[in-house]
């Protein structure tokens, strides 16, 4: 069995980071963001974390997790606190449709709602990304509202703590 495992995104990872950028699925995904690789795999502000996923030892993708309220460029607008934010992303095109996301959205959530203040968790694809969003629907996410964040249509959701916590004591039983 393979296992999927989380780890702290280091410098170490640009070239694979800038590599990842330059993919045709996920330039569609994030056509207007520049990541700014080169500093911000230097910077550890308290409010993110910026994670990749492994597959046993190999990269596969890359996931951040930000409070929305606490985030320096207030991109989210003003939000109630302690909430959470994911950004995901699957390195390359062959690893996508394999469930890799689903493991690494799961290990997210549960990161995310370990933290007892924590009552939601938020994302933002493209209204147009409808993979993604039917995606994030089978996780859980209900939508809230098209918005426009910087340049994007965005889709918002959102998962709260009641409906992640069903979710889980349901795939227990």
């Amino acid at each position: 069995m393979h296992q999927i495992r989380l780890r702290e995104a280091t410098i170490a990872d640009l070239a694979i980071l800038n590599h990842w950028d330059e993919q045709p699925h996920n330039i569609q995904a994030d056509p207007n963001d520049d990541w700014k690789w080169e500093t911000e795999l230097l910077r550890r502000p308290e409010w993110r974390q910026q994670l990749i996923a492994e597959l046993d030892g190999r990269p596969i993708g890359f996931l951040q997790i930000i409070d929305p309220g606490r985030e320096e460029t207030h991109y989210w607008g003003n939000v109630p606190e302690n909430l959470r934010a994911i950004d995901i992303w699957i390195g390359e095109k062959e690893d996508l449709g394999q469930g890799y996301g689903t493991v690494m959205m799961q290990l997210a959530l549960e990161q995310c709602f370990a933290d007892p203040t924590v009552p939601e968790v938020i994302i933002d694809p493209l209204e147009t990304n409808i993979k993604a969003r039917k995606f994030y629907e089978g996780m859980g996410f209900e939508f809230v509202e098209n918005r426009q964040l910087d340049e994007d249509h965005c889709a918002i959701y959102r998962l709260t703590r009641s409906v992640w916590a069903s979710k889980q004591a349901l795939s227990i039983s």
